[in-house]
């Protein structure tokens, strides 16, 4: 979220029916362990009263995952199961079906949960699989990724933002919130390192040159925006994400997975990629809950440390952290168990209001 595009800065005073609060600048990035939308959904809202967002159940299995979903979007475009994974579908089937009614079940239990606890949050988020993402993840009828053919990635791509626009549109409709979204990208360093497999398992498909990702992912950045999404974040929680790609395909905010990067001992390349990103408006979604549960609880200040340090190491006033960034756990929470994403939440909330007013000890 950008400096003027936060929901906590642009919702206008007088739609609002509650004051901004510092723990809006935190929110979780999707994925939630178990099968149970209702539940997962009045957590979230429970947990999250600024940026509560649709939650991803991948254990309910086909159609729920990160690439099932992101399919359920496509229009005129559909894919069914194979043993290998997705594959392109001559017409839509059973399988596709039932990841466009997850999704929307999903959309259901949001809204519904909403309503039961009168919430009235900054914002509301939803997620959706990157571009590149989605075809490095679903066959052509060949066997080859969509990947490797050009104008079946233009043709996805298109498909995608289309889906994507009336995914935008509905949710600000029924939630009457503004609208984040987060795209997610975890395979974008793959696709550009040229490190995927064919299917024989012994080639790897050609890498994608940056100028290429960027424009067909900036696209997707620009559908989101039409359809009023009020920012835009590209997530990427791989060791080595391409930072200046994602903040040059126009993202409002990049979120990354902090420990994975090094924190405040990432290598130099990585921190003046962070800082630039931060100095030239982009917003930094930090990753620093951890996704399970450690053996021993953390202090706050022990999660808090690695922002922190990595504040001080840029060169930046700490107070960045609070109008700047957004607290995250590290990655998705599918692997927890259900009690410790529950505090892992409520951590992300605890730790932002900790950033707007730091104890006197930090």
């Amino acid at each position: 979220m950008s400096e003027t595009t936060a929901p906590t800065d642009t919702t206008p005073a007088a739609d609002r029916e509650r004051p901004v609060q510092p723990g809006d600048r935190a929110t979780g990035l999707g994925s939630w362990p178990g099968t149970d939308r209702q539940e997962a959904a009045r957590t979230v809202v429970g947990e999250l009263p600024g940026m509560p967002y649709v939650p991803e159940l991948p254990a309910r299995g086909l159609g729920a995952d990160i690439v099932g979903r992101g399919a359920a979007l496509l229009v005129d475009l559909a894919v069914e199961e194979w043993p290998s994974g997705y594959r392109v579908a001559r017409r839509p089937g059973g399988e596709h079906r039932r990841a466009q009614e997850l999704l929307a079940r999903d959309l259901d239990a949001l809204d519904e949960a909403l309503g039961a606890a009168g919430a009235t949050p900054a914002a509301v988020k939803c997620q959706v699989v990157g571009p590149w993402t989605l075809t490095a993840g679903v066959e052509l009828r060949s066997g080859h990724r969509v990947l490797t053919d050009r104008g079946a990635v233009a043709e996805f791509a298109a498909s995608l933002a289309e889906g994507l626009r009336t995914h935008v549109a509905e949710l600000a409709r029924r939630t009457g919130a503004p609208v984040v979204v987060q795209v997610d990208e975890p395979s974008l360093p793959a696709v550009l390192a040229g490190s995927l497999r064919t299917p024989s398992g012994y080639g790897t498909v050609r890498a994608v040159p940056g100028t290429e990702a960027r424009v067909v992912l900036a696209d997707l950045v620009t559908a989101a925006r039409d359809a009023g999404a009020t920012s835009v974040a590209v997530h990427c929680c791989h060791p080595t994400p391409p930072l200046a790609l994602l903040g040059a395909a126009g993202a409002d905010a990049v979120a990354v997975d902090l420990g994975a990067l090094g924190g405040p001992d990432a290598p130099a390349d990585v921190l003046d990629a962070l800082g630039e990103l931060w100095e030239s408006g982009v917003e930094l979604w930090l990753g620093i809950v951890p996704t399970t549960e450690p053996a021993t609880r953390p202090e706050l200040h022990d999660l808090a440390r690695p922002a922190l340090d990595l504040t001080d190491r840029l060169g930046f006033d700490r107070a960045r952290l609070a109008d700047r960034a957004v607290v995250t756990p590290a990655c998705g929470l599918a692997g927890a168990g259900p009690a410790w994403a529950r505090r892992a939440t409520s951590t992300t909330v605890e730790l932002a209001r900790a950033f707007a007013d730091p104890p006197a000890s930090w």
